[in-house]
């Protein structure tokens, strides 16, 4: 009896109950027990069989740790606290420091460095160390570019010549950077200082020309001039700008009597026409008196040596001249008659051989 009950106790034991794991059974999880009430516990990494819930109102993981990191509870892997803020300052600082420190300067530009508010140094070409900001600043300046400024930006230019006509001016100024921390200390606006010396320089040189000047044969003069006395100015106002040059674009009477002026330019060019007319004229007739004279200075030399033979060349050479295309009678000696009128004679030849020829036939 012992021994058949033991049997029926081991038979029961692997034939009746299921193997369990430490989570439960494959049953426990869709049985009665797969709520955790019986059968063991639950796995946690398997889906409930009413599928994943989500209460209302419930804060997703990512809220959480934010929560966390607010409260200090800090977030895995990450220092917490007064820690991980030193490191967040630490790294803002260090670019902070590269990024005021470390200055890359153009082939056509100059750096100019500012201690504390005080000019400390210019930087040259290429990539330049400084301390970082607020204590040493750098300005970067465009020294190669050439600035163009025209005038007037729009509408005439009316100036007042020195004759005290009125002209409308258009020209252009070029100009650059000569010393860069003048041209960064010295004047607040460069731009508008150089557009008002460049005004009040061609006003002055204006004063001084006449109308016939500016609009005719003087602009180089005047360029020049304008151009000499901007840099003048400039330079007393330490600016640190070059003037590279002028150019007058146009120079013309008002447009309310332009074309007066235009007819009054013609007059004066065909006025200036004609006197180089009469001038080349006159130098031809007195070229020819000059060499008639110097002629007559060689003939009397000759005539004062030997005035008898001179005397008779000169009235030879006169009649050859004057009876060279008229008729002549030439008479040697008084009653003796050398002419022979020739055209007669061949008339008479002619006719002499005529009658003999008729009267052979």
């Amino acid at each position: 009896m012992v021994n058949s009950s033991g049997r029926d106790a081991l038979s029961g034991t692997f034939h009746n109950e299921a193997p369990k794991s430490p989570w439960g059974s494959g049953s426990d999880r869709g049985g009665a027990g797969g709520d955790g009430s019986g059968g063991g516990p639950r796995n946690p990494w398997s889906v409930p069989p009413e599928g994943r819930r989500s209460r209302p109102g419930s804060p997703s993981a990512l809220d959480e740790l934010w929560r966390r990191a607010r409260s200090g509870g800090g977030l895995p892997g990450v220092p917490n606290g007064t820690r991980l803020w030193l490191l967040v300052l630490a790294g803002l600082l260090g670019i902070w420091v590269v990024y005021t420190s470390v200055h890359p300067i153009g082939p056509r530009e100059k750096g100019v460095v500012t201690f504390l508010g005080r000019y400390s140094g210019t930087l040259d070409p290429g990539i330049q160390f400084t301390l970082p900001a607020p204590f040493q600043l750098v300005d970067v300046v465009d020294v190669g570019n050439i600035r163009t400024e025209n005038f007037p930006n729009s509408g005439d230019n009316l100036m007042l010549t020195g004759d005290q006509n009125i002209v409308d001016l258009a020209y252009s100024v070029r100009w650059d950077i000569r010393s860069a921390s003048d041209y960064v200390f010295q004047i607040a606006e460069p731009r508008d200082t150089v557009r008002a010396t460049a005004e009040s320089a061609m006003r002055a040189v204006i004063s001084n020309t006449t109308l016939n000047e500016a609009i005719g044969e003087g602009r180089s003069k005047i360029e020049a001039e304008a151009q000499a006395a901007m840099q003048k100015i400039l330079d007393e106002y330490g600016a640190g700008i070059r003037i590279q040059g002028v150019a007058i674009q146009k120079a013309a009477a008002p447009s309310q009597v332009d074309e007066d002026f235009k007819a009054v330019t013609a007059a004066q060019q065909e006025a200036e026409s004609n006197r180089n007319n009469a001038n080349a004229y006159a130098q031809r007739v007195i070229a020819a008196a000059q060499g008639e004279a110097a002629e007559f200075d060689k003939i009397y030399e000759q005539y004062k040596l030997a005035p008898e033979v001179t005397k008779r060349r000169l009235y030879y050479e006169t009649m050859e001249t004057v009876l060279a295309k008229t008729n002549k009678t030439v008479i040697e000696a008084p009653g003796v008659n050398s002419y022979l009128p020739l055209p007669a004679l061949r008339r008479g030849t002619a006719t002499v051989e005529g009658d003999t020829k008729g009267a052979a036939k």
